[in-house]
């Protein structure tokens, strides 16, 4: 294998182990806070107002808990094909629910860190970190997806 090749094997693979522990961290701490004071949550995830009623408490209850079962499963580099596409997944809704308030022109809390109501309110700079996110969960699901198509193109042969 030439040099150069190996050269841009190590960078790749030490690019994904960077963004796979960036995005483990975050999905970690953005939990930690949501599951100590449900209550909280439930109330960030009422003021963002596109779920109806019945589904608040579900969310706040079931969210954090996928979010740290994502990250460790990041952290811990296992299941990484679904775990970096639900990364992505996620990270494009958050986007999206972000940008949507904000076009709406509502002043209430991300809920992203903390539940504290008057901490952490959305703005264009809550956008932007929560868009660099999703590049960083999109180049890590397209990182995952490219090394295991090399690894199955490299263990299977049809004409065996």
């Amino acid at each position: 294998m030439p040099q150069k090749k190996i050269a841009h094997n190590v960078i790749l693979t030490i690019g994904c182990h960077f963004i796979r522990l960036v995005m483990a961290g975050v999905f970690i701490y953005a939990s930690v806070d949501k599951i100590i004071h449900p209550d909280l949550f439930a109330q960030t995830v009422y003021n963002y107002q596109v779920l109806p009623g019945y589904l608040v408490n579900l969310t706040a209850l079931i969210l954090p808990w996928l979010e740290l079962t994502l990250g460790t499963c990041l952290l811990t580099n296992r299941w990484m094909p679904g775990a970096s596409a639900l990364a992505a997944v996620l990270m494009a809704l958050f986007v999206g629910l972000t940008f949507f308030n904000l076009a709406r022109g509502m002043d209430i809390s991300c809920g992203c860190f903390s539940t504290a109501p008057d901490e952490d309110p959305i703005t264009v700079l809550t956008l932007v970190r929560d868009i660099l996110f999703l590049i960083f969960s999109l180049t890590l699901a397209g990182l995952v997806f490219v090394k295991n198509t090399r690894h199955v193109g490299n263990t299977y042969n049809p004409h065996r």
